[in-house]
């Protein structure tokens, strides 16, 4: 019986803890166990056991967790290589790859009061909570609070101040004044999974007589009272929905979140708790609609030869890596479950990963449509306990089919034969906290440690994967053809300098584009248009000094929310209030510059007002359901066109759509990153694909400033091959990607003194230290020199040999540690895709 073990802890240390087993306990590698640090207790995954006394005294484990292992080889020896390939803790580094927190940890829920309504009341009518010492800022922030915890009966802390970002403070000063209530509740509660659903009392009543004269039978007493038109507008539409709703759908209609609590109040609607209609694949079968089957047409030969190829690989049981690459349309979500399907007909299991929540419901109701409840769903939007659920039904061999994002990579399936990464050029695969793998490497490793297929399918790859298809390290298949042979979509580029000097102003929409979408619309014909830019206005000026406003945290401009009143940073999620004049220099004329995804909503609406209108942003789309609603509408007729950022750009297959429209789309090609073109040409292409996907042929308006980019023609002639090659060209020539491994070293501190002391330190070490075959660019400020209150420098490290740079990257961090400088200011990004 071993004596001791060492145990990974979640904490920035890269290193593990030795504990002394007591009697009797029998932990094993790869289980968790409950051990003391500090003043703490923290459970860990054991590693090893031994019996090698450590030189100092030890502590005893103690508890022991699982009796078998939640980890078994094959992920402990892939967590141990995402940990040294990624320079991450490797504690950390388990913790990411168990969604199993849910099991003993106990945790902090909100509600709000009654006096907490009142309060959202009264502010909705003066704009501001109530009488508070508060500064305008933090009265926003209450008002946020209340808003998000009216229509929840209870929020789970963390939950809360993610969607809110509300300080401890703040809500231990909410509780003290009785608009919140604070609970201490078990996680396990999740798992009771209820759902808040609005009843509407005497339905039939409403239904028989509808409230044209706004007046509504009141159940029980038989009195009327007016209604205005907030509160007809939800009564109708319960009504029409038979009655019931669950209160997350009311979310969309535009009226105020008080509307319901106070046809609650007046005895006309009651809320119930019902039991969630979540399958055991992780997905509310109510918000699935039905959809076309992807067998019902038949595979064309590209198709075919596809699924036979990835066939081959996988009955060959051992590694093999392939690249699909096939343009929209072409049918690459069929071949996917067709392998899929194959591979569970043969008793093994697959993963699927997809790169954004938004693109799992729809990729969920696919899945669920061929495999049924074989099916399970992991991503960040579950509730922990929805998460521990569905891992351990993978675990027990119920689901042989994963899908998911990044964090999906870690299923703890058996016999794993395939890992298919759909998109596999996005960004969202790589995580922009510690541990910061990429979970498109990360899965090809997986399946090589595995003895797996991997599948990376897209239809405008990322450079360094079709630079290794090229070299062969992947085999390259195409889908040269959209499925039953539809057209690609024409493209029309319009020159908006030339747009301006013709009008003679500025025009957010184009003659052209106006003329092409009020065609489809008269048609019947639906209609994307896409700006990746979030509010109304991104930049609030001075007319008087030239100075803008400045998030207070951040070196960047406050975006002009216009429908919430607030100004907000869209990095650390400040607010403030929209200013009157000049914080600078107290003139009052302060100009609201350029235009965001809320502004175009509004242009098209008075441009277009018969036209039903949404909007697909972050700012719209506040819970996992919001998603589905406005696609779900925009597939079914219920809206004429759909205004957003790049969330409509990708995956989105509707029929109806028969014209995109493209404004500033180009704006990404001015940031200093070596992969601005590269984003652009991907987000134009993918747009682009939205349009003509059903039988009528579709068109794209791409309105742009920089017509003659490389990046903006190949994406108007859907060249992804001519794009590859132009780009290479420039990677080649100063040494990026796929030419060199490239490492972000960022040095951050709230104090401006010690990100240029450690930056400088750390820039003299590297000036002495030998290091062959490896640049190193810096130090400099980040292009985004403060970000959360944090002051940032970086280094960028460039090398075509990867052991090199990470045998570097070690050496730093040992310096850094003898140096005094804090692991968590010190942030080693490996193959960073973003450094700005």
């Amino acid at each position: 019986m071993p004596l001791f073990c060492d145990v990974a802890l979640a904490v920035p240390l890269d290193l593990v803890f030795t504990y002394a087993i007591p009697p009797g306990m029998e932990p094993v590698v790869g289980g968790r166990v409950l051990v003391p640090f500090r003043q703490h207790r923290l459970s860990g995954i054991v590693v090893e056991l031994h019996d090698r006394p450590p030189q100092v005294k030890t502590k005893r484990v103690v508890e022991a967790l699982d009796l078998s292992p939640v980890l078994d080889q094959h992920l402990l020896k892939l967590g141990k290589w995402i940990a040294d390939y990624y320079l991450a803790p490797v504690g950390e580094v388990f913790r990411t790859m168990l969604p199993l927190a849910a099991e003993f940890k106990r945790a902090i829920a909100y509600r709000i009061t009654d006096e907490g309504r009142m309060a959202l009341h009264l502010a909705g009518m003066s704009g501001s909570p109530a009488r508070s010492k508060r500064t305008p800022e933090q009265q926003l922030v209450e008002f946020r609070v209340l808003d998000y915890l009216a229509e929840r009966e209870s929020v789970r802390a963390e939950r809360l101040r993610g969607a809110t970002r509300v300080g401890k403070a703040l809500l231990a000063g909410m509780v003290r004044k009785r608009w919140i209530a604070r609970e201490d509740v078990s996680a396990a509660r999740d798992a009771a999974r209820v759902v808040k659903v609005a009843v509407l009392l005497g339905v039939e009543a409403a239904e028989a007589s509808p409230p044209l004269d706004g007046r509504v039978a009141r159940p029980h007493t038989g009195k009327t009272k007016k209604l205005n038109e907030n509160q007809r507008t939800l009564i109708e539409t319960l009504a029409a929905a038979g009655g019931r709703l669950p209160v997350e759908a009311l979310r969309g209609l535009d009226v105020p979140r008080t509307t319901l609590g106070t046809l609650v109040r007046r005895g006309l609607i009651e809320l119930v708790d019902e039991p969630l209609d979540f399958t055991a694949s992780g997905v509310k079968l109510s918000t699935l609609k039905p959809r076309q089957s992807p067998f019902e047409f038949e595979f064309s030969s590209a198709q075919k030869a596809a699924l036979a190829k990835i066939a081959e690989a996988v009955a060959a049981r051992k590694f093999g890596g392939l690249l699909l690459h096939g343009i929209t349309g072409s049918g690459k979500t069929a071949v996917y479950l067709a392998c899929m399907r194959e591979v569970l007909e043969q008793g093994r299991s697959s993963i699927l990963l997809v790169p954004e929540i938004g693109l799992t419901p729809a990729v969920a109701a696919d899945l669920h449509q061929v495999f049924g409840d074989e099916v399970a769903i992991l991503h960040s939007g579950l509730s922990d306990a929805e998460r521990a659920e569905q891992w351990h039904r993978i675990r027990r061999g119920e689901a042989r089919v994963v899908a998911g994002t990044r964090s999906a990579v870690f299923a703890p399936v058996g016999d794993l034969a395939l890992i298919i990464v759909d998109e596999e050029q996005d960004s969202s695969y790589k995580q922009e906290e510690t541990p910061r793998y990429h979970a498109r490497d990360v899965a090809v490793m997986r399946a090589k440690m595995a003895g797996a297929v991997v599948a990376l399918g897209s239809a405008t790859p990322s450079l360094e994967s079709y630079y290794n298809a090229k070299k062969h390290k992947y085999a390259l298949l195409e889908l040269p053809d959209r499925v039953e042979m539809r057209p690609l979509p024409e493209v029309e580029i319009i020159d908006m300098r030339q747009e301006f000097q013709e009008t003679g102003q500025e025009q957010v929409i184009s003659r052209k584009l106006a003329e092409e979408i009020r065609e489809r619309l008269e048609k019947k014909e639906q209609v994307m248009v896409l700006l990746n830019r979030r509010g109304y206005s991104p930049v609030v000026l001075c007319r008087a000094c030239g100075k803008t406003l400045q998030c207070k945290n951040c070196a960047v401009s406050m975006t002009h929310h216009k429908r919430e009143r607030k100004m907000e940073c869209h990095y650390c999620g400040h607010v403030a209030h929209i200013p009157d004049k000049c914080a600078h220099c107290g003139s009052e004329y302060v100009y609201f510059v350029g235009t965001g995804s809320e502004k175009l909503e509004e242009l098209l609406h008075g441009m277009f007002p018969q036209a039903r209108i949404g909007r697909l942003d972050r700012d719209t789309v506040r819970g996992r359901e919001d998603f589905e609603h406005a696609l779900n509408a925009l597939n079914e007729g219920a809206l004429d066109m759909l205004v957003g950022t790049q969330m409509i750009a990708k995956g989105h297959d509707i029929h109806g759509v028969t014209l995109v429209g493209v404004v500033g789309a180009d704006m990404a090609l001015g940031l200093p990153d070596f992969r601005a073109a590269e984003r652009t040409f991907q987000l134009l292409t993918q747009v682009a694909g939205r349009a003509g996907r059903g039988q009528v042929p579709g068109k794209v308006v791409l309105q742009t400033y920089f017509q003659d980019h490389y990046a903006v023609q190949f994406a108007a002639r859907h060249d992804f091959a001519g794009f590859y090659e132009k780009e290479l060209q420039f990677r080649a020539w100063m040494h990026y990607p796929p030419y060199s491994a490239i490492a972000n070293v960022l040095i951050r501190s709230q104090k401006l003194d010690d990100a240029l002391t450690w930056s400088g330190e750390l820039g003299r070490w590297f000036e002495k230290t030998r290091h062959e075959g490896i640049r190193v660019l810096g130090p400099a400020a980040a292009p985004i020199t403060r970000l959360k209150r944090d002051y940032r420098y970086h280094f960028i490290l460039k090398s075509p040999s990867r052991e090199k740079m990470n045998a570097l990257l070690r050496a730093m961090l040992a310096e850094a540690a003898a140096r005094k400088i804090p692991r968590t200011q010190l942030i080693v990004d490996v193959d960073a895709v973003w450094l700005m």
